[in-house]
């Protein structure tokens, strides 16, 4: 119960960055590249509010994140319904494939140290 309360909280502090992020941040670093690390900490602080027994969450999350980047080549975005299409995002870039895989490799950390 306790991991999951943490869970919580690190999903909220991480969300209420990537909100403010969106609201107040328009650069060329902070937005594109840690809003995505961030994106991608945030999808792993939910998952482990649901579950915290599965080891290495990390990793489904990280694969997760590379799908819908990937999506982005096909397309999809532009036949999707509005909610849908804003997740999905239609410009795919190799570069934020990198950073979910910063984002994902400080969640492993994560997986390591509290959930190992």
């Amino acid at each position: 119960m306790k991991k999951r309360l943490l869970s919580a909280a690190a999903f909220a502090v991480v969300l209420g960055i990537e909100i403010l992020i969106a609201l107040f941040v328009h650069d060329s670093f902070v937005r594109p590249y840690l809003g995505d690390v961030l994106a991608v900490m945030c999808v792993y602080f939910f998952t482990r509010v649901i579950t915290v027994k599965t080891k290495y969450m990390s990793i489904p999350v990280t694969l997760f994140a590379f799908f819908v980047e990937l999506v982005q080549i096909t397309k999809l975005d532009e036949i999707l319904p509005a909610p849908l299409a804003i997740i999905v995002g239609g410009t795919f870039d190799f570069t934020d494939l990198l950073c979910y895989l910063v984002g994902g490799a400080v969640c492993f950390v994560i997986d390591k140290k509290f959930f190992e």
